[in-house]
């Protein structure tokens, strides 16, 4: 099982609960589209490596026991080492700035510095998109939650940054989702690339 596995090893984790999974479940309530989870640590990184070469794709789901049933086998995202990545991401489009997909997108983010609130609103934003809870639900990529030493975050991944009315629809969603009152913003992902400023911004809500 998953969660006999030390957290220092957390994609061996994932990959013997994505296992467990295959061989067991009975798929009976499809999704509308197909959503990958992965998995990236850059707490040890390798000299001279590229960013991203540490992430790994995990696990592959299209039914709502798929799911659960990995879900519950999982080290949840405050439970991660520091400098961890978790994504869940629609199928075929990798969690990178590159991807054509990601390219002219950009994310809302959201902090969190108690973990129990980080694991609630993870849940709550993966349920929405495998549930298809935002109206415009083919302008998201996925969500990225990422574990730092002074203060963990959520981001929220679009593929349509210059579109800011519908930019400001899915924050305001968002905030609904998870129940958050603080404002929170958007940044280009090309502002992000370019001036590498964790705190540019183009809208908030």
């Amino acid at each position: 099982m998953a969660g006999d596995v030390a957290v220092e090893s957390p994609a061996a984790a994932a990959m013997a609960a994505a296992t467990e999974v295959g061989d067991s479940i009975e798929q009976s309530h499809m999704l509308e589209r197909k959503w990958t989870f992965w998995f990236d640590n850059q707490s040890r990184p390798k000299q001279g490596a590229e960013w991203g070469s540490s992430l790994r794709k995990v696990y592959t789901f299209d039914s709502v026991e798929e799911f659960w049933c990995f879900y519950d086998q999982i080290l949840k995202p405050s439970k991660l080492p520091a400098n961890a990545d978790f994504h869940l991401f629609k199928a075929r489009v990798e969690p990178k700035w590159e991807d054509p997909e990601c390219a002219n997108g950009g994310k809302w983010t959201v902090t969190s510095s108690r973990k129990t609130n980080l694991d609630t609103m993870w849940l709550e934003t993966l349920m929405a998109l495998i549930g298809e809870q935002f109206e415009e639900s083919d302008v998201i990529c996925g969500v990225v939650a990422s574990l730092r030493q002074r203060q963990d975050k959520l981001a929220l991944w679009t593929k349509t940054a210059t579109n800011e009315a519908v930019q400001m629809s899915i924050g305001r969603k968002w905030k609904e989702i998870i129940d958050v009152t603080d404002k929170i913003s958007f940044s280009f992902h090309e502002d992000l690339r370019r001036e590498k400023l964790a705190k540019s911004s183009r809208y908030s809500v």
